[in-house]
């Protein structure tokens, strides 16, 4: 179902929906583009958010960008156990919701 061809029918978005995918894009670039935050941070956050949304193209795209920005694997690997403390974390902080008041 997941595979990075299926990309291909963003032109598809583009031809629909012009004017919102230009926003879109632009958008995207001023984001992701390197200022306060250089640009391999902001890929590494980006990776986080990927697995945090658990969008397979945003993995595969972001962590490609992380590494031509200089990421290193020790880096995307630190970046993937940020995601999974904090999923964790929710979890643990949600679950309070499930127990009675003694």
């Amino acid at each position: 179902m997941y595979e990075m061809k299926h990309l291909s029918k963003i032109k598809l978005l583009d031809a629909n929906a012009p004017e919102a995918m230009k926003a879109f894009w632009a958008f995207d670039k001023a984001a992701l583009a390197a200022g306060a935050i250089p640009a391999k941070y902001k890929e590494l956050m980006a990776i986080a958010v990927a697995f945090t949304t658990q969008c397979p193209y945003c993995i595969e795209l972001h962590t490609g960008r992380a590494r031509e920005a200089g990421a290193s694997e020790q880096e995307i690997a630190e970046a993937v156990l940020v995601t999974a403390a904090l999923r964790a974390g929710a979890a643990i902080t949600h679950g309070t919701h499930a127990m009675k008041t003694p």
